[in-house]
């Protein structure tokens, strides 16, 4: 994947909602979107993979700590089309972050740090970013 846009110094408190607005190519095979502290401590690694790594139409999420990788959890759900525009939503708390996709389906994912504060994404694959909204 190529390395595309990074935020820092967001300062996206618990219970406040960071919402991005794309388009995905036609072309696309995954995308990566990541939430955190820093690029070594991501809260949310957010990765929809049309057909990558031996997944078709899952999306995987995990979270990094000090480096490290946690484990893996897998969602079926897989609202994504090739060619379209998309907008999702990510709203955290102390203990889960909630992730709004296309047509409201909704999953959380845990927060496993207990992060308080978001100040770090990064986009990166097949991703083009329009917009980011923090509210």
């Amino acid at each position: 994947m190529s390395c595309g846009m990074v935020c820092n110094n967001m300062g996206v408190k618990a219970g406040k909602r960071v919402g991005v607005k794309g388009e995905i190519p036609a072309s696309a095979k995954s995308f990566v979107l990541n939430l955190g502290k820093d690029p070594a401590n991501i809260v949310l690694h957010f990765n929809p993979r049309f057909d990558a790594h031996g997944d078709v139409k899952t999306i995987v999420c995990n979270s990094k700590d000090k480096g490290e990788w946690g484990a893996e959890q897998r969602e079926s759900a897989f609202p994504f089309q090739e060619g379209s525009h998309v907008e999702i939503f990510f709203t955290h708390d102390p203990s889960n972050l909630t992730i709004t996709l296309p047509n409201n389906h909704q999953f959380k994912f845990p927060n496993r740090s207990g992060l308080q504060v978001i100040d770090f994404l990064n986009a990166e694959g097949d991703f083009i970013i329009k917009s980011v909204q923090l509210e």
